[in-house]
């Protein structure tokens, strides 16, 4: 079996077959632990997995590492909670959700629990509370809140100051108020031009459409079609240039950000030439191209 031959590896027999170290793949990222930590917890979907008899059974990359089809990077945590059973979550962590499905998929619910929106003020995992986490409020508790929170925006609305809004009444006092801010979409495209100028342009799609911005504004403008995979751990207050969005239709996005209030403010675009073939005049042109949307 090539594991058995890393080093530090003690060699499976038929009693214990699998080897001390344990090399995973999990959705392409590459993980190196103990088998003891693997099977730390009775009756979870590792456990089943690394205390069986038939290792052929299990799934294997091209080298010989066991492989898991889920998400890569969430199982850092997954693997940090089978250690030791606890877990602790950067600051502003935006993806409770998805991992707890990873947490449902391998059968360890107690860390379910812990990632359960209702006991999010209540459990040990302590971070703060993430704004997508819905609250059980009574209908007078809520009120209350609504009122309190309209009482302490009204005095700084009439005087102008920065805390909100100019508004007339309590009830113009208690709606939110969106802020302001730019977000930048970006996509580069490709296009070959024949010999012919009035031969039609052969277009490739948009592969990707790219988000430049505070944080807070594109999961807000783009919810859930925004693929936060390359930067999961940003804080709503810092800015991003690294995610992009799950569709590749640039008048979905513009939509998006118009029912946003957002507004074009600016755009531009550069572009190369190169020869597609030696021996022909066909031309493949490749451009670069950035909106720019505010909202006041």
């Amino acid at each position: 079996m090539a594991l058995a031959d890393n080093a530090g590896c003690a060699k499976p027999s038929e009693d214990f077959p699998f080897p001390e170290i344990i090399e995973l793949n999990v959705g392409g990222q590459v993980y190196i632990t103990r088998h003891p930590t693997l099977i730390s917890v009775p009756g979870s979907l590792l456990w089943e997995m690394f205390t069986q008899k038939n290792v052929r059974s299990l799934a294997r990359d091209s080298k010989g590492r066991f492989f898991v089809d889920r998400d890569g990077f969430l199982f850092r945590y997954i693997l940090d909670y089978m250690r030791d059973q606890q877990l602790v979550l950067p600051d502003h962590f935006p993806e409770r959700s998805r991992l707890q499905r990873e947490a449902e998929y391998f059968m360890l619910p107690e860390l379910v629990k812990m990632l359960a929106p209702k006991l999010s003020k209540q459990n040990s995992l302590g971070d703060d509370p993430c704004q997508s986490d819905p609250e059980e409020l009574s209908p007078n508790a809520d009120a209350t809140r609504n009122l309190t929170s309209a009482s302490v925006m009204l005095p700084s609305a009439v005087a102008g100051g920065p805390g909100g809004a100019i508004t007339t009444g309590v009830g113009a006092a208690s709606t939110d108020v969106r802020r302001a801010g730019f977000i930048t979409i970006g996509y580069r495209g490709s296009y070959t031009l024949g010999r012919d100028s009035q031969t039609d342009a052969k277009f490739r799609r948009v592969a990707r459409i790219m988000v430049c911005g505070k944080t807070s504004l594109a999961k807000e403008v783009f919810g859930d079609t925004l693929n936060e995979s390359r930067d999961p751990d940003r804080p709503p207050e810092r800015y991003t240039s690294r995610y992009y969005l799950k569709f590749t239709f640039l008048e979905q996005a513009f939509d998006k950000l118009a029912d946003a209030g957002f507004h074009m403010v600016a755009c531009n675009s550069t572009g190369t030439c190169a020869f597609a073939h030696d021996q022909t005049d066909d031309r493949i042109w490749t451009s670069y191209t950035e909106y720019v949307f505010y909202r006041e």
